[in-house]
């Protein structure tokens, strides 16, 4: 038997912790909940006997895992994995896993809702525009990536990508109405709504900067439901100064207040990151979490191994 922590600042629903407790439980694991809390110290505590965490957003550092000598996986529910300091579980020995694709439609309508709430002007009641025949550009063909490509061609959109970067998989064949451009600059020319959709490393922070953000056609909007670093905050301010037509709107709260206080409409962001809170991607991420800890303790394989 082994022990399972499931520690959640922010908690899985109840119907998603009953589902998560009850796989461990078939698989002859004990499962230990710590949700809410509020202190470091707490979670020091509850990890130091754990052989195995699930976690959402929790911040995994150097600390959380010297506190815990008999960790041996860690499963990230979700797709992001920057808040685990991967390189250090890698030296001690412990394995890190995130759950790709299981908010994926969530945060993909989440964008969409977004795209199209942005084109009606809020609901305003002013004349606004309609996405059909519009280009939008996905940066980031990833789980997430495909799926807002598959919405946004049913609006009728021409959906563009670029996945020469190495990061992600050429596009499906399904997916053939998708055009893949020769650089991230290319779709930046091209597109007049961008969506963000990069996991962050040292590749992709700042990558939406402001020389790329003048390049935009008229109209510009980028949406990114991602990571806040992967947006160069200074570069943004001084695109949006200079050009009134740009607008940003971000599932990720901006860091600058220059940002919040000075843009008024054409900035829009979400009072927390909100993208995958449905009740389908919150049991998804979790169960799918608890599974492959399950398989890794019958079979000692890995499942989506970030490290």
């Amino acid at each position: 038997m082994k022990k399972v922590l499931i520690a959640t600042e922010k908690p899985f629903s109840k119907e998603a912790s009953k589902a998560i407790v009850e796989i461990l439980k078939e698989n002859g694991h004990e499962p230990v909940l710590l949700e809410k809390y509020t202190e470091p110290a707490q979670l020091y505590e509850a990890v130091k006997d754990a052989n195995a965490l699930i976690v959402r957003s929790d911040i995994i550092n150097k600390e959380v895992i010297d506190r815990a000598p008999n960790l041996e996986i860690i499963v990230r529910a979700g797709a992001g994995f920057d808040s685990i300091d991967i390189k250090y579980a890698a030296e001690k020995g412990i394995v890190v896993e995130n759950t790709p694709g299981q908010n994926s439609n969530a945060v993909a309508e989440l964008v969409i809702g977004m795209l199209v709430a942005n084109a009606r002007n809020f609901f305003n009641g002013t004349s606004g525009t309609e996405l059909r025949g519009k280009k939008l550009g996905i940066l980031g063909f990833g789980a997430v990536g495909k799926r807002i490509a598959a919405l946004g061609y049913g609006f009728g959109m021409d959906v563009y990508t670029f996945t020469g970067d190495g990061v992600f998989a050429t596009i499906d064949p399904e997916q053939s109405y998708v055009k893949d451009l020769d650089s991230y600059d290319a779709l930046f020319k091209e597109c007049q709504y961008l969506s963000v959709n990069l996991p962050l490393d040292d590749l992709t922070r700042h990558l939406v900067n402001y020389d790329r953000m003048m390049m935009m056609p008229k109209g510009g909007v980028i949406v990114n439901s991602a990571r806040v670093e992967i947006i160069d905050e200074p570069g943004l301010v001084k695109a949006l100064e200079e050009r009134e037509d740009l607008r940003y709107l971000t599932d990720v709260a901006p860091k600058s207040a220059e940002l919040k206080e000075k843009f008024g409409a054409r900035l829009f962001a979400t009072p927390k990151k909100c993208g995958a809170q449905t009740a389908e991607a919150n049991s998804n991420a979790g169960t799918a979490a608890a599974s492959q800890i399950s398989s890794f303790f019958k079979t000692g394989k890995p499942t989506f191994k970030v490290n």
